[in-house]
């Protein structure tokens, strides 16, 4: 039996350089659904740090750098690990103000269904 999963994605959340401080700031809104997929990417001129609770420094950047993580990989039901719906995802630069550039994150979930 094949389970069926939709593919959905959200807005994308973006901030232009002069946007990123020293503090943390929201990148976007809460997130509308569990997140499966999550693509960040960071083609400023400086570090940043991502956080998932606007305190702690969860992930860090170098300048023009990406990364995807497959939170859900091969799943075939709504199980497994998910970044859970309203979430907020936080940005902040590490020292340096950039200059150049913005820093962007790309959300995929899925929902049962055709």
């Amino acid at each position: 039996m094949a389970y069926g999963r939709r593919v959905a994605f959200e807005a994308i959340r973006e901030v232009a350089f002069g946007g990123i401080g020293a503090a943390y700031a929201a990148l976007g809104a809460p997130l509308e659904d569990n997140a499966r997929l999550i693509m960040i990417t960071n083609i400023t001129d400086a570090e940043v740090y991502i956080s998932l609770d606007g305190i702690v420094n969860h992930l860090r950047f170098a300048p023009s750098s990406y990364i995807t993580i497959d939170i859900t990989a091969n799943k075939v039901r709504d199980d497994g690990y998910f970044i859970a719906t309203g979430t907020t995802i936080y940005q902040k630069r590490v020292a340096a103000a950039p200059t150049a550039g913005s820093l962007w994150v790309e959300i995929m979930t899925t929902s049962s269904g055709i």
